[in-house]
């Protein structure tokens, strides 16, 4: 089987359902119109207000990547495109988003079209970052936003991220690194498998903290220190775990704790701080 097929089929049985999943396809549409990315804060914004926190999260997104008017950017896993917009809008980039889910590459252009101007400088394409359909030095800047968790071969999506950037080009990655598994109790470390299996997310395992600034050195890229933002989405997280509590307590005193995998994840990550961070790692092709 080749590396393209395996991480295709890593998708449809892992990742796909995960989102496909009435908890998912609920949870992100009611409480954060349907993007899947912590917001930003500092003290004196409010925890609830998700949208504002998640467009403040983009804008550090355009701030990290750093380029001129009419760059051309890939968003390698856009979802429903608000990060795209944002990065098209406030950077006055061209962007390109790639995702697997075709139903939130519907959704991605029609809410482009609807926004007009600054939508119109995005474009939405089903594509697999680990075998990106675009040449060789094709776009100015890269980004990833939660998504690169779910890689099953982070070195090859790397290698795709190297291959499509200019001499110059700018990758930034907001992702999640864990703590390593024999640093853990036996409750973390329990939580933190469960976390990543049933979310489909085998690239945090893989990514102990400091490890993909380590990948990203050896795939030829010049790194900067990464940055830990996790104090920056702790208040949205208490907001998760607020909401998530009683319906997972009851769901366990059932033991169906699994079966709610979202309110499973905010409870599991809010009371286990200590197995993960919220890092924003900057790198440039040479």
């Amino acid at each position: 089987m080749s590396q393209q097929t395996d991480t295709e089929a890593h998708y449809r049985r892992h990742v796909l359902p995960y989102y496909r999943a009435f908890g998912s396809r609920f949870g992100y549409a009611a409480l954060l119109g349907r993007t899947r990315h912590f917001g930003w804060y500092e003290p004196h914004h409010a925890p609830w207000e998700f949208a504002a926190a998640m467009r403040r999260m983009e804008l550090v997104a355009v701030r990290r990547l750093g380029l001129a008017p009419g760059a051309s950017v890939l968003d390698a896993g856009c979802g429903v495109g608000d990060t795209a917009r944002t990065v098209a809008r406030a950077g006055r980039a061209y962007v390109t988003g790639i995702d697997g889910i075709q139903p939130d590459l519907v959704i991605a252009r029609q809410r482009s079209a609807r926004a007009g101007g600054p939508g119109a400088r995005t474009r939405f394409l089903r594509a697999d970052y680990h075998a990106l359909p675009f040449a060789d030095g094709s776009f100015d800047g890269a980004y990833t936003m939660e998504s690169f968790v779910h890689s099953p071969d982070p070195a090859r999506g790397l290698a795709e991220f190297f291959r499509v950037l200019r001499p110059g080009g700018r990758l930034v990655m907001f992702e999640y690194s864990s703590t390593p598994e024999a640093e853990l109790s036996p409750r973390a470390r329990s939580a933190l498998r469960r976390m990543c299996a049933l979310s489909g997310m085998p690239g945090m395992l893989a990514m102990t903290h400091g490890e993909l600034e380590r990948l990203l050195t050896r795939t030829g890229f010049l790194v900067e220190p990464a940055y830990d933002a996790t104090a920056k989405v702790l208040p949205m997280l208490r907001a998760f775990w607020q909401l998530g509590l009683l319906p997972y307590s009851v769901a366990c005193g059932l033991g169906r704790g699994d079966r709610l995998v979202n309110a499973m994840s905010g409870v599991e990550m809010y009371r286990h701080q200590e197995a993960w961070r919220y890092t924003i790692c900057a790198a440039t092709r040479p």
